[in-house]
């Protein structure tokens, strides 16, 4: 017969995670009191719902796998993620996690990061590609005649989880990727080269360390350029489908943020399309860098209010 157990509190579930938390809604108050506290209170209340806490659960009880092949031997690169997965991501990317502050809704970015803290207290792996695509979008807004076509799809608040060219989707996502074994975080230690084509359309070939969310549409990647180190749009894909030179090697053993995948890759003649000018490549992606620690320090704050929730 069970032992019933009268000192542990239930399963943390069906809580409105933006209407019990009144330091979240103070700051709120204090800094944007103009904010759409109705569209967090309702975001809040399905982040906190049952079914979602255990779409958490599941994403991370069941990591993401990496196929480097099909049956038949050709080569795929593809990552595959628990169904819990790409239910966390629908869920807020409609919520507007990577575009309310560039959609017709336009939070402040204020809002955004109460956001950020309610999507990180659900569960905070899915949060990383999130925050990414909605880095980017300054970046390619700098050079439109690459970035514009890719920003008419940051915006809409949607996810498309398939693996189709640019043009065919309704939304994507974006990823990242700077670091490289030899030089970590000093990015002009960089090795992996751009060759120029034609235009800003370049050819690079390397290895990045870390891939960041490895199954995003696109990638910005710093390389080598003839004029020093740049900043480049890297589809994973290209226009008919085919592979774009981005091999997966292996992806990452982390301590935490297990639901969300990241990768070692090598470039092989990978196109891309340079942003900015050559040699300015840190120039142009620090807008990204930076809107990505913001967002850190937003999903920090959202896993500490949610462990001292569960406390």
């Amino acid at each position: 017969m069970p032992d019933p157990s009268f000192n542990q509190p239930p399963p943390f579930a069906d809580v409105d995670l933006f209407t019990t938390d009144p330091a979240l809604r103070g700051a709120l108050a204090a800094f944007d009191p103009r904010a759409d506290t109705e569209a967090l209170a309702a975001y809040g209340r399905l982040a906190g719902g049952a079914h979602m806490m255990e779409r958490a659960r599941l994403a991370n009880e069941y990591p993401p796998r990496l196929h480097t092949h099909d049956a038949t031997g050709e080569r795929i690169d593809e990552v595959e993620f628990h169904p819990a997965w790409h239910e966390l991501m629908e869920t807020s990317a409609r919520a507007g996690l990577h575009q309310a502050t560039l959609g017709a809704r336009r939070f402040s970015h204020v809002q955004r990061a109460a956001l950020v803290c309610l999507a990180s207290r659900m569960e905070a792996g899915h949060v990383c590609p999130l925050t990414m695509t909605h880095a980017a979008a300054p970046v390619l807004a700098a050079t439109p005649e690459v970035g514009l076509a890719w920003l008419k799809k940051i915006r809409v608040a949607d996810y498309d989880a398939r693996a189709w060219p640019m043009k065919r989707k309704k939304a994507v996502t974006l990823g990242m990727g700077m670091t490289e074994r030899q030089g970590g975080s000093d990015v002009r230690a960089n090795r992996t080269e751009a060759k120029p084509v034609k235009g800003r359309e370049y050819v690079l070939h390397g290895h990045k360390w870390f891939l960041s969310a490895p199954m995003s549409d696109a990638f910005l990647i710093t390389a080598q350029a003839p004029g020093g180190i740049s900043c480049f749009l890297v589809p994973r894909l290209r226009d008919d489908g085919a592979g774009n030179g981005l091999r997966l090697v292996r992806l990452k053993d982390k301590l935490g943020n297990r639901s969300n995948a990241s990768a070692e890759v090598e470039i092989e003649g990978a196109r891309g399309w340079l942003l900015g000018e050559e040699g300015e490549g840190i120039r142009a992606i620090i807008p990204m860098v930076n809107l990505t620690r913001l967002d850190t320090a937003a999903s920090s704050a959202g896993l500490m209010r949610q462990a001292l929730a569960l406390a």
